[in-house]
Order: C-alpha cells, then sequence, then structure tokens
C-alpha cells in the first residue's frame, strides 16, 4: 500500500468521524427538551467534530505550516468553545430558565409531612434562618 494512499484514508477517516460527531451533535440540538440539556450535547460534541477534522486535515496537509496553523486553529476552539457554552448557560440560570423535568424545591415541598404541634412552634426561626440565607443568595454572588 503507498503511504500517500494510507494518509488520504486515515485523514478521511478522521474528518468522516467528525462530520459524523457534529450530526451528532446537531441532532441532539433539536430533539432535547431544554436549553441545558442541548448546551450540553452541542458543547462537547462540536469541540470533538471540529477536533476530528481538524486532526484529518492536518494529517492530510502532513507537516508544514498549514499544519501549524491547524493546530493553533484547534486549540483556540479547544479553550473558547466550553467557555462559549458555559457563558450560555449562565445567562440561561440568571435569565430564569428552569431545565425541563423534576423541580426539586416542588418536589421537597410535597414530600414534606404534616407538621405537629411543637415542630410548627419551631418552623417560624427556622424560615427566618431560611429567608436569610434566600437574600444572600439573591444579591448576585456567584
Amino acid at each position: 500500500m503507498d503511504a500517500q494512499l494510507l494518509i488520504s484514508i486515515l485523514s478521511g477517516c478522521f474528518i468522516l468521524l467528525g462530520v459524523l460527531a457534529l450530526l451528532i451533535g446537531a441532532l441532539g440540538l433539536l430533539r432535547l427538551p431544554d436549553v441545558y440539556c442541548r448546551i450540553h450535547a452541542v458543547g462537547m460534541i462540536d469541540t470533538a467534530g471540529a477536533s476530528f477534522i481538524i486532526l484529518g486535515l492536518a494529517i492530510h496537509e502532513g507537516v508544514s505550516l498549514v499544519t501549524v496553523k491547524l493546530l493553533f486553529i484547534g486549540i483556540f476552539l479547544f479553550f473558547t468553545s466550553p467557555i462559549a457554552t458555559h457563558a450560555v448557560a449562565q445567562v440561561a440560570h440568571k435569565s430564569g430558565v428552569v431545565p425541563v423535568g423534576r423541580n426539586l424545591v416542588t418536589a421537597k415541598a410535597a414530600k414534606k409531612p404534616a407538621a405537629a404541634p411543637a415542630a410548627a412552634k419551631a418552623k417560624p426561626k427556622q424560615a427566618a434562618k431560611t429567608g436569610s440565607k434566600v437574600s444572600r443568595k439573591s444579591r448576585g454572588a456567584s
């Protein structure tokens, strides 16, 4: 087998793998229910897909200045893609977007048993403590 043919097959496999990863990420973007699931699917898969495509292109090009540029592009994407998806998730969270599925606050309130008379006296103190915690959280500390 010729070395050039082997390089072409190997680079084609990596490019195909990257394209398949990007298609799977696009499918996750269309099929998943809320913004958090979509961000997770696309954020993970687009980095992998772009990395495989860049690796395939670098193998196809060989050792040259183009390969160095491709590696710099790959490093840039490797660091900026997770940061961008984290920023989108933070904005969604601060905007009040609630994940689809079980709501832990509602589930916790539904599981509370009926309070006994002695426990009813302790509830106002407990509410005051949790109220101060909530007010600290609402100041925007992150």
